[in-house]
């Protein structure tokens, strides 16, 4: 199921599209400020994001500008009521992908998400999260908590390998052997030890990857 985050402060509004996109089989996530976006962001990455242009708590162009610094292909549809064609422009050059304007027929606004889906495709899998960490796989980059981390190539492909399986608990041996050994990097335990501690360390020790005694390691959700 497709999924997509709706920055919108009027209930009435946001209940009228989640409901009516639930049954198009695309699951909604109401954000009733920019500040509540911006979090669930930092968490998960969705397919697109239609956003508000006025929100109680800052205007769209900011957000939009913002978000793209960070996850760069992320479909934004900008929702406003304005008609001044300078705010439109705007978004755009902040970073929106289209626009719809308000009041809209909830078929139209449908018809507009397929569209810009179509040009871009579901981008969503580009992006593995879990808790406060994002990999963007395009661009293998790291960040928590919205902060860029440097890694080093191994320390990338073990957190990329932890996050592809979050959720299922992988051995000390699967790791090597699919981290290391697929790529004729024959190592031993002691080098997926430091490579996982300095692993840790640059990302602040991370409550969701944990260590299952006697067994190996699991990525899970913890917010």
């Amino acid at each position: 199921m497709m999924e997509l985050y709706y920055a919108e402060d009027d209930s009435v509004i946001a209940n009228l599209v989640k409901d009516y996109l639930a049954r198009k089989n695309i699951r909604v996530t109401v954000c009733p400020t920019l500040a509540y976006i911006r979090q669930a962001l930092k968490a998960h990455v969705p397919s697109m994001i239609l956003l508000d242009w006025n929100m109680p708590d800052g205007g769209g162009d900011a957000f939009c500008q913002w978000a793209r610094s960070k996850w760069k292909n992320l479909p934004i549809i900008i929702l406003t009521v304005r008609s001044d064609p300078h705010d439109i422009v705007s978004g755009f050059r902040r970073g929106a992908d289209d626009y719809v304007a308000k009041p809209f027929e909830l078929e139209v606004l449908y018809s507009r998400i397929q569209a810009l889906l179509r040009r871009t495709g579901d981008v969503a899998s580009e992006y593995l999260s879990c808790d406060g960490i994002v990999i963007d796989q395009n661009r293998r980059l790291v960040s928590c908590h919205s902060k860029e981390v440097g890694l080093s190539t191994s320390e990338y492909e073990l957190l990329l390998y932890l996050m592809e399986n979050k959720g299922k608990t992988l051995t000390r041996e699967n790791i090597l052997e699919q981290v290391w050994d697929v790529k004729g990097n024959y190592v031993n335990n002691n080098t997926l030890t430091v490579t996982l501690k300095r692993l840790r360390d640059k990302l602040g020790q991370p409550p969701c990857l944990k260590t299952v005694r006697s067994v190996g390691y699991r990525m899970e959700d913890t917010l």
